[in-house]
């Protein structure tokens, strides 16, 4: 058991909390020095992920949208698939609104468990600083200076750029096209690789942060770690409750579909992975939903590859969820960019390892607010649990979305 990454890295998170909350409770000055000194190994780790999120969500910006052009020009019922995959993850992020609102409306991150958690990360917030109006908000949409943004980590005109520099990307002909968009994939795989160097330090790292927390928070961080958890876990179970609804406007009854999905979803939460579940889901289409082969065979896998509809909700949930833990209120510009964010850093990073997806798809929301991404170390140790019911309803949204482009086609024998 110890061998998995995120089992060490949970129980790295629980003993730097305990530990540094027992310095807190009865440590002396000489001790509190020392977990200091620890600590900057932690913010050292930090450091090193943040290195990563300009260059990979670049590349994987540019390899993402290269390979949706691709898919688009397999067909028609390719193009229907992906103008539905945008318009569920555009809804996926504005139920992540909705549901921020509502979830904190009833239980809000407030009092000394939150005030305990924002002195534990240190870093302040920006986004109060300057909350821009919509003039600034669209001039802003395209950076003057493409390497500027980059250093002041402005990530919503670098995803604007680097959109534009993919599907003009696409526009090369071929062999030159396949070089250039190859470029950018070892980019990526070299980044990746960058990452999981950094990540095999992770319970070192989640240590010395946590333990720092530990005696700046103190016990408060352990409830705040828990609302976290149920804040983006409820998120999650909502979209997979859309998933249904997208389900029964292809035509099938909830129950039928719910009988075919539930050996899926048993896998999936075995496996904590989409793939995994492919062969299951082509099975269970085909013989419980009566999906052609024609249809799965091509949707399936492109659904696995490009669509997890808990993308946005989770990833923006985890924003949000910074957002109340520093008692802040984001201008609408500010929300209509980072909504944008989510989307794209969803789709695009869809293909990333796990921990690497988590910090590459949620580093650039926090940015695009002006939030600090300290917490985030804190908050992927935990990621294990929100992440099964992720790819629960991924997988339950992969055969929705199967069933709902299957209508009208000639069923199957």
């Amino acid at each position: 058991m110890l061998r998995s990454l995120s089992v060490r890295v949970v129980i790295a998170l629980v003993l730097g909390l305990a530990l540094g909350a027992a310095v807190a409770a009865f440590g002396g000055a000489g001790l509190r020095n020392g977990v200091e000194l620890v600590e900057s190994v932690g913010n050292l780790w930090l450091n090193a992920l943040r290195m990563t999120v300009v260059p990979l969500i670049f590349a994987v910006m540019v390899t993402g949208i290269a390979g949706v052009a691709d898919a688009a020009a397999t067909g028609r019922l390719a193009v229907r698939a992906l103008v539905l995959i945008a318009v569920m993850m555009t809804l996926s992020a504005v139920f992540a609104l909705g549901f921020a609102q509502v979830f904190y409306a009833v239980w809000p991150v407030s009092g000394p468990a939150a005030a305990a958690i924002r002195a534990g990360a240190r870093a302040a917030p920006e986004v109060a600083r300057a909350a821009p109006t919509f003039v600034g908000f669209v001039s802003g949409l395209a950076p003057g200076n493409i390497l500027k943004a980059a250093s002041e980590d402005a990530i919503l005109p670098l995803v604007v750029f680097a959109s534009f520099f993919a599907f003009a990307a696409t526009r090369l002909p071929e062999p030159r096209r396949s070089a250039f968009v190859g470029l950018f994939e070892s980019l990526g795989e070299v980044m990746i690789t960058v990452v999981r160097w950094v990540l095999w330090a992770a319970p070192v790292g989640v240590f010395a942060l946590a333990l720092g927390v530990g005696l700046r928070a103190g016990v408060g961080a352990a409830g705040v770690i828990v609302h976290y958890i149920t804040a983006i876990v409820l998120g999650n179970i909502g979209m997979t409750l859309v998933a249904y609804v997208m389900a029964m406007l292809g035509g099938v009854s909830l129950g039928r579909f719910a009988r075919a999905a539930a050996p899926v979803q048993v896998t999936a939460f075995a496996t904590q992975s989409s793939l995994a579940c492919l062969p299951a889901m082509i099975e269970r289409c085909r013989d419980d939903l009566n999906i052609p082969d024609r249809v799965s065979g091509l949707v399936l896998p492109l659904a696995v590859s490009i669509f997890r509809i808990t993308g946005p909700v989770a990833n923006f949930g985890v924003a949000l969820f910074v957002v109340q833990v520093y008692g802040l209120h984001p201008s609408a510009m500010q929300y209509l960019g980072a909504t944008f964010v989510a989307v794209a850093t969803s789709m695009a990073s869809v293909g990333l390892p796990g921990q690497v997806s988590f910090f590459a798809s949620i580093a650039p929301i926090c940015l695009s607010f002006g939030l600090p991404v300290d917490l985030l170390p804190i908050l992927i140790a935990v990621e294990v649990i929100p992440d099964i019911f992720r790819t629960v309803g991924n997988v339950t949204a992969d055969m929705a979305l199967t069933k709902v482009l299957a209508r009208g086609e000639p069923q199957a024998a």
